[in-house]
């Protein structure tokens, strides 16, 4: 579901782009009267691989459906093109490290104890596979940084499903989110605010009734976060 703001009377702070955890984020601006454009245009599945053709001021997204989001977008924001935004970009593509991190596709490589070694972990093949398995979204996150955007980008609730192995949910989040930082995103980390021990999101920030995303409260965190870098 998409989350817009109108900006007919009160121009948009700031696009947000993203995977479905835009929502919570979406909501929360909403809630909060921060008027921006944007919202969730796909799953996050679909902005890891290749998702998106471009030439130098614009892209088109492979979807059909998330071309006439964005493009509805950019019209409520009039600009022409991505080149022409002239707010930030807040955006969570390539950040659904539990898609990344399903348990199946890592099975080739777990030892006897059913675990996939810290070693690998650590090691350039799995840097090298993270970075192949999200290559659709460093391509995005290039694309903005050559046109000269600032981009933000929310980490997301750190939740991890029966789907996926938290170690490998953990190590490729890292993996991302310096691929991120090196094209010069800006990344919303929250992690010491809404984590217990484990490294897991605390209840108090879970949307209670699915595995993955985040609530209302934790969305609020990441607008605050936002307002204190100048959105």
């Amino acid at each position: 579901m998409t989350t817009q703001c109108s900006t007919t009377t009160t121009p948009a702070r700031f696009l947000l782009l993203g995977d479905s955890h835009a929502g919570c984020i979406g909501r929360a601006a909403q809630a909060a009267d921060l008027p921006f454009a944007g919202g969730p245009v796909g799953s996050g599945r679909e902005f890891l691989g290749p998702f998106f053709d471009t030439d130098a001021t614009d892209l088109t997204f492979r979807q059909a459906e998330t071309q006439r989001l964005y493009g509805e977008f950019l019209d409520t924001l009039d600009v022409p093109t991505l080149a022409g935004l002239r707010i930030p970009l807040v955006c969570t593509f390539g950040l659904s490290a539990h898609t990344v991190a399903t348990r199946q596709n890592w099975d080739l490589y777990r030892d006897r104890h059913d675990t996939v070694p810290a070693s690998f972990l650590r090691s350039g093949l799995f840097a090298d596979l993270i970075r192949a398995t999200a290559r659709g979204a460093l391509a995005f996150y290039d694309h903005t940084a050559a046109l000269g955007l600032r981009v933000l980008a929310p980490l997301p609730p750190q939740r991890v499903p029966g789907m996926s192995d938290p170690d490998v949910f953990f190590a490729a989040q890292d993996i991302l989110v310096g691929e991120l930082t090196a094209r010069g995103a800006e990344s919303v980390d929250l992690r010491s605010r809404v984590t217990d021990g484990t490294g897991l999101q605390r209840p108090a920030f879970c949307q209670p009734d699915d595995t993955i995303h985040g609530n209302l409260a934790f969305g609020r965190l990441v607008v605050s976060e936002l307002l204190d870098r100048g959105l």
